[in-house]
């Protein structure tokens, strides 16, 4: 159950910068996309704060950072036009291959 919290605080870790991103582009509501942004980041805290009660707390946060970092980093390139170099793919696959190694290991 701790790992399931742990992948949805990473989930909703992308929602934070997100929405940032779209109170700062004026499309619809900047203090409802501001309002996302904070409950987004008390949800992930919260969990991640479940989840550390079983999980090591290096684990627990490279993966909830690393979750957020590539979910945004694809949110970026799927909605805002980022780009999708080999590089920053390659480099994406690396912050996932060294979660793995952290639970793997």
């Amino acid at each position: 159950m701790n790992w399931i919290a742990l992948i949805a605080a990473g989930i909703f870790e992308i929602g934070w910068p997100l929405g940032l991103k779209m109170a700062q582009n004026g499309e619809g509501s900047k203090a409802g996309w501001v309002l996302l942004a904070i409950v987004s980041m008390g949800i992930s805290g919260a969990l991640l704060f479940y989840a550390q009660k079983t999980i090591p707390i290096g684990t627990a946060y490279a993966v909830w950072t690393g979750l957020g970092a590539v979910g945004t980093l694809l949110v970026g390139i799927t909605f805002f036009g980022d780009s999708a170099s080999i590089f920053r793919l390659l480099s994406a696959v690396l912050i996932v291959a060294g979660i793995v190694g952290l639970k793997v290991f």
